[in-house]
């Protein structure tokens, strides 16, 4: 073995090493990233040849969790690995979306990464190191790369700044944000925030990029120490120098005064630039065989002529294809309480982009299940996104939830949460379902779930609103264009997709793709304060149609009351095998949740209607309530004895009324007076010091007898 290691020094005492060379040597390339007890193993194979007609990237990243890890069985009944999870799933999107800008743009093998947490100290984050990993295992192997990337994540704590915080910072933490970057440009941003100002934001990416220097750095001695900083070669584009000339000199013109017409449907666009291409193809294919004909080629110069035409006449003529300027938004139009079925409900339109979007209440019996290597236990709060095929109008079937999906419902969630109370006793489940989209479907989501959380009567603390961030640049930024609230068109056309979500005080959360080098940060801080801009005044618009959350909830929503008992009275309440608490459900038609957290019972009782929470209160605060001496009660005689009743003062305890303390007269039979079923007036006198035993009496509520 010619096993060879790198150390990165994270300055805090903390160092994270890169191994080569010991595992899984028959990949093309392979690394174990160590931090302490947690380890990455990350392997890329690519391979040699492209498929036919392929003009992409077909780039695969894998992210997965061992339980093993951790020394724990995965749940279910095989007790094995299933799909991943949504976390896993967003952890691949992150490490892609910063790999997939630095492989050059004409390789077009299949290439496949793979990370696997092979083991982990359950306070580290290893999510921050999973970018590190692909890169390293790509700088060790020949597969054509542009440069190193690294990933890390930038956190305050405090108000200082951490490189990747372990699990007990990042919780007192204000903000967190995860920065992947090359030694010279940052290509992707993804993070929370609690409000955050636009220039905070900027010094945490800074922070972030100054780490991911040093790891950048690191990466490229490793690739020299191994000897694998020679890329295979490749070939996987044909080209047509004089073909993609005379496209160009065809139909560069026409596209450009397609683009000019500033058409704002999507459609009635994308018609008129398929004629402009369907114009050349008819004349250029006029006496040839269809052999000659290379649509491949054809797709691809056209494609480029689009792309170019559409920049010029932005950066020149500092209009868009709709015809806004670069920093117009949208109309748009909001209603809410659309869906009378649903606890609360809301359309939001902005354009061609639209979300209907529902929130469903629920108890503690409604939140999820969360059963991840590093994380066990519930959320009370999801949102899911879904985007079918028609809002774009694709005739094509939908095949379950894909990894974008996962993707943008985590952005808008990450936006709302921490907008919702703090004491909240409703499990929360918002869906957003997209039936438009022509561009930042997930910030319409936010806008969408902000209005239906105010209609379902949930007092969030700020509404929130999102807004897309384009740029169209050229190189250096020498001449660039910042567009508010991007179309489709221009998402796929730009140099920038950067997603803000925030309200009036400041930032919640931001995803940024950056797909040009040398953006100076001085193009980023006014890309900031125009989306600022943008998401007051989606903020203004949507306050038209509900400006602040209902007083109160929904006549068929449920309703949940909170209290909270002793812990040693949980028992009680619940009974053996269930009976009590099953018995008080069925008599009030409540559902009741109890749990016990920090040495406490929590008491959950939710009904659709107060009357029935109202008996299930009474009934439980009557188990759990203290008996004092001299209290008065109303108790059912529950048995006669001999020498007295047992009377129920309270639900599931009986006091002893002695035959003496029945009357002031002397009884010799105590049905006399009594008897089982009847209720009776009585008073505590006494509680037994050893047994806890109580003692009631009913004369001292009567009168004396006058003696004769």
């Amino acid at each position: 073995m010619n096993v060879i290691e790198k150390t990165i020094e994270l300055g805090d005492g903390r160092s994270i090493t890169i191994e080569t060379g010991k595992l899984a040597k028959q990949a093309d390339g392979a690394v174990v990233v160590k931090m302490g007890k947690t380890m990455l193993l990350a392997t890329v194979v690519s391979a040699k040849n492209a498929k036919q007609d392929v003009d992409f990237l077909p780039l695969s990243v894998d992210y997965k969790e061992k339980f093993s890890a951790l020394g724990r069985f995965p749940g279910g009944f095989m007790k094995r690995e299933g799909r991943p999870s949504d976390y896993e799933i967003l952890v691949c999107r992150i490490v892609d979306r910063a790999l997939r800008p630095l492989f050059p743009s004409d390789y077009h093998a299949d290439t496949f990464v793979s990370i696997s947490l092979i083991s982990v100290d359950a306070n580290d984050m290893p999510d921050a190191l999973a970018g590190l990993a692909a890169s390293a295992a790509i700088a060790v192997s020949d597969i054509p790369f542009l440069e190193p990337i690294s990933e890390v994540r930038v956190a305050r704590v405090n108000g200082e700044f951490m490189i990747n915080p372990n699990r007990e910072q990042l919780a007192i933490s204000d903000m967190e944000i995860m920065v992947a970057a090359t030694k010279d440009n940052i290509m992707m941003v993804e993070g929370e925030m609690e409000e955050v100002s636009e220039a905070e934001m900027l010094e945490a990416i800074k922070v972030a990029h100054e780490a991911i220097k040093i790891q950048c750095q690191v990466q490229v001695e490793l690739a020299e120490a191994v000897g694998n900083t020679k890329k295979r070669e490749y070939c996987h584009e044909d080209s047509d120098e004089e073909l993609r000339q005379l496209i160009v000199d065809k139909t560069y013109a026409k596209v450009l005064e397609v683009a000019r017409l500033q058409n704002p449907n999507k459609h009635e666009r994308s018609d008129s630039f398929a004629a402009v291409k369907e114009e050349f193809v008819a004349e250029y294919s006029e006496g040839k065989d269809a052999s000659e004909i290379k649509m491949s080629l054809i797709g691809r110069y056209f494609h480029d002529v689009e792309k170019d035409a559409i920049r010029e006449m932005v950066l020149e003529d500092r209009v868009r294809l709709d015809g806004r300027k670069t920093d117009e938004i949208r109309p748009i139009w909001s209603e809410i309480d659309y869906l009378p079925g649903a606890h609360g409900s809301a359309v939001f339109t902005r354009g061609e982009t639209q979300s209907l979007t529902s929130v469903t209440l629920g108890t503690k019996l409604d939140e999820k299940m969360v059963d991840d290597v590093l994380f066990r236990g519930k959320e009370k709060f999801t949102l899911h996104y879904n985007f079918p095929p028609f809002s774009t109008g694709d005739a094509r079937p939908s095949r379950g939830l894909s990894r974008r999906e996962v993707g943008h419902g985590n952005l808008a969630h990450r936006a709302l949460k921490n907008m919702l109370p703090d004491e909240c006793p409703y499990a929360i489940r918002i869906v957003s379902d997209i039936l438009e989209s022509n561009g930042s479907s997930s910030m319409a989501t936010v806008c969408a779930g902000t209005l239906a959380l105010m209609d379902s009567g949930i007092q969030m603390k700020k509404p929130v609103t999102g807004i897309a961030m384009g740029l169209i640049s050229t190189e250096g930024a020498e001449k660039y264009a910042i567009l508010s609230d991007i179309l489709g068109d221009e998402d796929h056309l730009g140099d920038m997709d950067f997603k803000v979500t925030g309200t009036r005080d400041g930032i919640t959360a931001t995803q940024m793709d950056i797909k040009v080098d040398g953006l100076p940060y001085e193009v980023l801080e006014q890309a900031l304060m125009q989306a600022r801009a943008g998401r007051l005044h989606i903020l203004d618009k949507i306050s038209e149609t509900i400006a602040e959350p209902r007083q109160d909830l929904k006549d068929h929503a449920p309703r949940i009351v909170s209290l909270v008992i002793p812990k040693d009275m949980i028992g009680a309440v619940i009974g053996p095998g269930g009976k009590i608490i099953q018995e008080i459900q069925e008599t009030s038609g409540a559902v009741i949740v109890i749990e016990e957290v920090d040495g406490k019972g929590h008491v959950d009782i939710s009904a659709n209607n107060r009357e029935a929470i109202d008996i299930a209160l009474g009934r439980i605060k009557g188990i759990t309530a203290i008996p004092e001496v001299g209290t008065i009660y109303k108790g059912k005689v529950k048995s006669i004895v001999a020498f007295g009743a047992f009377v129920e003062v309270l639900p599931g305890k009986d006091g002893l009324l002695h035959i003496s303390e029945i009357e002031h007269r002397r009884l010799n039979t105590v049905d006399e007076v009594l008897k089982e079923g009847d209720i009776v007036e009585v008073q505590l006198i006494g509680i037994d010091p050893k047994t806890g035993k109580l003692k009631l009496s009913r004369k001292v509520l009567l009168p004396k007898e006058a003696k004769n």
